[in-house]
């Protein structure tokens, strides 16, 4: 997968989880997880690269937390709208 994408489980209507796919080789699987910030867990590979965020709190977890954890990887930001459906939800 070469690029990012948001993904949002619902349960009764309601926002239950979400993850931000960020780019990967292959099938990599994670072989780490790290809290990054309340509700929001970073999923490295096995060579250390950042493979995914795990969003376990939709609702608490805002997109300029979101953008703080990407920078201190090293990733690039992500634009509102990229982030929107978690306002949504």
């Amino acid at each position: 997968m070469k690029e990012h994408y948001l993904e949002i489980t619902f349960r009764h209507g309601r926002p239950l989880a979400a993850y931000l796919y960020l780019p990967r080789e292959g099938d990599e699987k994670s072989a780490r997880t790290e809290q990054a910030a309340p509700g929001l867990l970073i999923d490295f590979a096995p060579g250390g690269r950042p493979i995914g965020l795990e969003i376990t709190a939709p609702g608490k977890v805002s997109a300029a937390t979101i953008n703080r954890v990407l920078a201190g990887l090293g990733l690039a930001p992500l634009p509102d709208a990229d982030l929107a459906p978690l306002k949504a939800a």
